[in-house]
């Protein structure tokens, strides 16, 4: 049950605030005049609102120190793992989620929205498995849910914008054309997440979303990236085949060094990427369909790009930096 005031204000509680997307999100809620209060991890604090430092590890610690006994309406999640590395991916994307939703039900949260991912369509890696298996969690909870499945973000492909600056070349696989996806801008994804809350039609669904088309290649990409610079583009072909053997490299190294194990996890998740498209993938086909997949917003990738050779600041793209 909805407590919801006469102006339609939720009160919500976000997680995973400090991230670009949970920034983003946090600026949705307060433009659409919802009430935000964020929870973050250990002692982790961020910039406007109110914010309330729990450990997700425990249950009672997010119940006591976050939601406090006090009335929330909606739950925002856009928590996730700062790796994919499985011992992270399932201490964050599944554990830490399930004690949230625990904590959530024992407040009485009417609805729980979750930022997911739309490469859980295929899951070949644990933090997907992570994802998929809290994602089932959620939907038998009995608790309203929104789980929202994004295309590749705008930071995850403005990885090479500095070296092309710098007169390097564009680099791609194979021929820049093995996967495609719609990328979706961090405020057009957050005003979708947050307008779940209100919008009857995302309400216990699944929905997998991208920004304003047509779905781009990675050649695409880099020429986008070019024409924001003013610069003839140049670029430069691996084969998928280098991937392969730096994951049997540290497959091998693994064996002896635990610690090259998450190496060899994280050079998995850049194949998975290198050779799977972000866009809804049809089933009976066996094919990823750019028609398919809904779009949203109006910010555009060369938009972004342009933003960047004009001089705004590059994004933080963290653990999760390539190139």
């Amino acid at each position: 049950m909805s407590h919801a005031s006469a102006t339609g204000a939720l009160r919500v509680a976000l997680l995973g605030s400090t991230g670009t997307i949970g920034g983003a999100t946090a600026r949705a809620l307060a433009e659409r005049g919802h009430h935000v209060i964020r929870f973050n991890r250990g002692t982790a604090t961020a910039r406007g609102g109110e914010s309330r430092a729990v450990d997700f590890a425990d249950p009672a610690s997010i119940a006591s120190q976050g939601f406090r006994g006090e009335r929330f309406d909606a739950v925002i999640s856009c928590m996730a793992s700062r790796t994919g590395a499985p011992a992270d991916a399932w201490a964050v994307d599944h554990r830490a989620h399930l004690n949230a939703l625990a904590a959530s039900q024992g407040a009485g949260v009417a609805h729980f929205a979750l930022l997911s991912a739309i490469c859980v369509q295929r899951p070949q890696l644990e933090f997907q498995r992570a994802k998929l298996a809290f994602e089932s969690a959620l939907a038998n909870s009995g608790v309203r849910y929104s789980i929202v499945r994004p295309t590749a973000y705008f930071k995850s492909l403005a990885g090479q914008f500095g070296r092309v600056k710098r007169g390097r070349p564009f680099v791609m696989f194979g021929d820049g054309a093995l996967t495609a996806c719609k990328p979706i801008s961090d405020a057009d994804l957050a005003g979708y997440l947050v307008d779940c809350l209100t919008d009857e039609t995302r309400w216990n669904r699944i929905a997998p979303i991208g920004g304003p088309g047509p779905a781009l290649t990675p050649r695409a990409q880099g020429e986008l990236m070019f024409e924001a610079l003013g610069m003839k583009p140049r670029f430069r072909s691996a084969p998928v085949g280098l991937l392969d053997a730096v994951i049997a490299g540290l497959g091998l190294a693994g064996r002896i060094a635990p610690a090259m194990r998450d190496k060899a996890e994280l050079a998995r998740i850049g194949r998975y990427y290198a050779t799977q498209s972000m866009l809804v993938f049809d089933a009976q086909t066996g094919r990823y369909d750019a028609d398919a997949t809904p779009e949203t917003g109006r910010e555009t990738l060369g938009d972004f790009f342009k933003s960047l050779a004009a001089g705004a600041p590059p994004p933080d793209r963290g653990d999760h930096a390539v190139f």
